[in-house]
């Protein structure tokens, strides 16, 4: 496993560090965050009950997921390793009153502070972000209780993918600042499969997040080709 300072991008950080301040914008460049979240939560929920559980969401940005989260009754953490980005998150928390807490510390560190103490883990969006998506998993296996659930949204490396959300979403629809993907990072179902099966974790469901550019609304379905969110069980 990367050590926690090994395992990050410093250009990435500072690419989405200095979009902080229009993170909470709903029709702003992360519009497609907003418009999925429900959808992610809707999927979480389906296999983990929130109510009084402790959660946390590892690479939480500007704490879009970790709101949900607490809203829908978790005691929820986000962490990240950008501050331009948990300030935006305190500051909304603040505004918004929903009470959520974050720390600017690295999976791979929390994981060796409180492993075995969340009741489940979330991580989305990161994996295609970091230089070792492997140690991440590795991390959020060992952070999360026997029995917990770990729930990873990450990109597939297909063409079909390169084609519709780094060519149409980047560029011609420009549902997201260029530059937010590279297609190299993309990581297959079957690697992130046998990554979490290292790590000693068990899939339990995986769905494909789909868009439709005629009604301009995202959806769950058996599509995974593209976006897709899958559910592991570390076993009791």
């Amino acid at each position: 496993m990367m050590t926690a300072t090994e395992n990050v991008h410093p250009h990435e950080i500072h690419k989405f560090g200095s979009q902080a301040e229009r993170w909470w914008d709903p029709n702003g460049e992360f519009k497609t965050l907003h418009d999925v979240n429900p959808l992610r939560l809707h999927f979480i929920q389906q296999y983990a009950d929130l109510q009084g559980k402790r959660v946390v969401d590892v690479g939480c940005g500007g704490g879009i997921l970790t709101e949900g989260l607490a809203k829908a009754g978790a005691d929820a953490l986000g962490v990240d390793l950008s501050e331009d980005l948990l300030d935006i998150a305190d500051l909304h928390g603040l505004e918004t009153g929903v009470n959520a807490s974050y720390r600017k510390i690295s999976a791979e560190q929390l994981a060796d502070e409180q492993p075995g103490s969340f009741d489940h883990v979330t991580c989305m969006e990161m994996l295609e972000h970091v230089p070792d998506p492997a140690s991440i998993i590795a991390a959020c296996a060992t952070l999360v209780k026997p029995g917990g659930m770990v729930f990873f949204s990450t990109l597939n490396r297909v063409p079909k993918a390169w084609l519709l959300a780094i060519v149409a979403a980047e560029h011609v629809l420009k549902m997201v600042p260029k530059g937010t993907h590279d297609y190299k990072t993309f990581i297959k179902p079957s690697e992130l499969g046998q990554m979490a099966r290292s790590a000693g974790l068990e899939l339990q469901g995986i769905v494909g997040i789909e868009y439709s550019p005629f009604s301009k609304r995202f959806s769950l379905g058996k599509d995974i080709d593209v976006n897709y969110i899958a559910a592991f069980q570390r076993p009791e």
